[in-house]
């Protein structure tokens, strides 16, 4: 049998001729196709401000400092994912916490959020960012997260590196409730470029801020000098920032992703659906629906992550894990708590301090889900699954 890996890019002819035009058209960076993708990217999330970077960690970094983290400020955060999610507040130079997750979504709790912030209001230390991370393509609750964002102050950055397209109560992913969101393009994602992320918002002052930002810092805009224009090759450096570009060539990839999205979502959809008609009956929590009771949504379905249920004659994970990988199925967990890394353990976190993220941590298991996963091949995963849970 030929390995099966939990996620792949698809490319297409299309593909490779948008990026054989980009390749030939005399622009390889800075050029025309990096705003045609984000016109792109901002109407089919609804938004007006669509930045694109380099990657989404990238992406994180400067829209941290856009809202205004800086020493002194604190940035909460989901325990449940990849460690760019917390290190983006530590490279501007801000605290960071967690917010431990709902056991069901596996997204950021609402019941623990409402506590942490009455207990931080109290103690004079409410966050300035809090990051939801959008877990497997399933939107974070965010009705009541902006109306604590309101009520306690504090700005929302959505973790949408897994919510390419999806979307929550009938709108796109970035559209209303946070002040800003970022989203990965990183080949295992719903589009890739590659490489790279897009930040969107609805609020123009901060697109211009991530814009220079995501650039040295430089403008060229003759309205924004703060000196005298000499000439053409004229520009200021008006704050700190990086070299955080995107390419034409991955802009070019990007765009011609797009006209498939609706593609790769159909297909994702429908073999997540058959991975929970497939798996019912078997010692495995399956992933959640809707962010909460009384909510819609429409998961992008990045990933499809079981809890494998200790019992009498289960095996466990870590034999699980094992016994799909020797039969060729490429399996991943996703993901270990992040304030259990050593760094983070450096920082002063503790085991215990989060522990419905780390109970599913310790059973989670991501198996295979992408668009050209045929249905043979998800037999199969199914199959081999099955055997491996044997105790």
């Amino acid at each position: 049998m030929d390995f099966i890996p939990y996620a792949t890019q698809s490319i297409n002819e299309d593909d490779l001729a948008a990026v054989r035009e980009a390749l030939t058209s005399g622009w390889l960076t800075q050029g025309p196709a990096v705003p045609r993708f984000e016109q792109a990217f901002a109407a089919l999330h609804s938004v007006a401000h669509a930045v694109a970077v380099s990657n989404a960690t990238a992406g994180l970094h400067i829209a941290c400092l856009a809202l205004g983290a800086g020493p002194g400020k604190t940035v909460w955060t989901s325990p449940n994912s990849f460690v760019a999610s917390a290190n983006c507040a530590l490279y501007c130079g801000a605290g960071v916490d967690f917010v431990d997750i709902d056991p069901v979504t596996r997204n950021i709790s609402l019941t623990e959020l409402t506590a942490k912030l009455e207990q931080a209001e109290r103690n004079g230390r409410l966050p300035a960012i809090v990051i939801p991370v959008h877990f497997g393509g399933l939107a974070c609750d965010l009705v009541p997260m902006r109306t604590l964002a309101d009520r306690y102050g504090f700005k929302i950055l959505e973790d949408a590196s897994h919510a390419v397209g999806a979307r929550y109560n009938g709108q796109p992913i970035g559209s209303r409730y946070a002040d800003a969101s970022v989203f990965s393009f990183h080949p295992v994602k719903i589009v890739t470029t590659g490489e790279g992320g897009m930040v969107t918002t609805q609020d123009a002052a901060l697109a211009r801020r991530l814009q220079l930002l995501r650039s040295h810092g430089i403008t060229r805009e003759t309205s924004e000098m703060q000196h005298p224009d000499t000439g053409a090759w004229h520009y200021e450096q008006h704050s700190l920032g990086f070299n955080y570009r995107m390419t034409d060539i991955q802009a070019a990839l990007g765009r011609s992703q797009l006209q498939r999205i609706d593609g790769f979502h159909a297909a994702r959809e429908r073999l997540a659906e058959r991975y929970d008609q497939l798996l019912a009956g078997l010692p495995l929590q399956r992933p959640a629906r809707v962010p909460a009771p009384g909510s819609t949504a429409r998961s992008s379905w990045h990933l499809y992550v079981v809890e494998v249920v200790p019992g009498p004659g289960v095996a466990d994970r870590a034999t699980v894990f094992a016994r799909l990988r020797e039969a060729g199925i490429g399996v991943n967990v996703h993901y270990e708590p992040i304030p259990l890394q050593p760094y983070y353990r450096g920082l002063g976190f503790r085991p215990g301090q989060f522990p419905a993220a780390e109970a599913f941590a310790s059973q989670a298991l991501s198996i295979p889900l992408y668009p050209s996963l045929t249905e043979a091949q998800q037999d199969c995963v199914v199959g081999v699954l099955k055997k491996a849970l044997a105790g």
